[in-house]
């Protein structure tokens, strides 16, 4: 199985690669995104909530993915919040975006898995999700007829930013024309919850072990964007959900932004 480490190179796809050879040297601004790795402990080991997104899709179309997706304006409202203070939170951002990267993790959770980090108190998670009424709030969600406030203030809920942990800052190349300047969290399945079994934006959706899933991007199976399947492989390190939480508690999240570079046998993804 292929190691990645800092130095590794990826191919790309060809319409990036295309994009390359004609780029003007024009940067476009990246959008603040966040995504979340959700954990549980399976029978074979630690496990990995993945969505294998419709090709279709303009952002990350085919692709397998994580939970997640850019921050809303609306991520930056007046979320009943339960946790550390923003200000605290080492995500190389002011407590405004700090809040609204927390805040669009817990509302892209909630829409793209049906899981939701929130409770009647701040000692407490809400312990089923999964039912008619809360599956017409997901919708609501991902059509903006309504937004993460409104959803917790209606059913009564602090969001419980304790219990996410930040993990990696990836930002896309600076030669792509769609960008994104995304904070990667780790969380756990709280108990009592469960995933959804469908999502309007993708295909299948389930639960793996993160070495099997990195099997399967070497047979050719899924396709992955290399901070995907980079942490993915850091996941694969470890044999629980608390040994993950743990190192996350541990870890120096600081900004990384890979390189597209053009060479005689294509276009590489290179990390610094």
């Amino acid at each position: 199985m292929r190691t990645y480490h800092a130095g590794m190179r990826f191919e790309v796809p060809p319409a990036i690669a295309e994009h390359l050879a004609d780029w003007s040297g024009e940067v476009v601004a990246p959008r603040d995104a966040a995504t979340v790795l959700l954990l549980r402990d399976g029978p074979g080991g630690l496990e990995v909530f993945l969505l294998h997104r419709r090709a279709a899709l303009a952002a990350f179309g085919g692709m397998t993915v994580f939970p997640g997706g850019r921050v809303d304006p609306l991520d930056a409202g007046e979320v009943p919040w339960s946790g550390p203070d923003p200000a605290s939170w080492p995500l190389g951002a002011s407590p405004e975006l700090s809040r609204a990267l927390v805040c669009a993790a817990v509302r892209e959770m909630f829409e793209e898995a049906g899981v939701l980090l929130a409770g009647p108190s701040p000692g407490q998670v809400v312990d089923d999700v999964s039912g008619p009424d809360w599956a017409a709030e997901r919708i609501a969600l991902e059509a903006h007829e309504t937004h993460l406030a409104a959803l917790l203030d209606r059913r009564g809920l602090v969001l419980r930013a304790d219990l996410l942990r930040p993990w990696a800052h990836w930002i896309t190349p600076i030669q792509e024309r769609r960008r994104f300047d995304t904070r990667f969290f780790v969380a756990a399945l709280p108990a009592g919850q469960a995933t959804a079994e469908t999502t309007g934006e993708a295909d299948s959706l389930g639960w793996e072990r993160p070495a099997d899933a990195l099997a399967a991007v070497e047979r050719g199976e899924y396709v992955m964007v290399p901070p995907t399947a980079i942490s993915l492989a850091e996941l694969a390190g470890y044999d629980t959900v608390v040994d993950v939480l743990a190192a996350a508690d541990q870890r120096q999240v600081v900004p990384v932004t890979p390189l597209l570079v053009a060479e005689p046998g294509g276009v590489r993804f290179e990390l610094p």
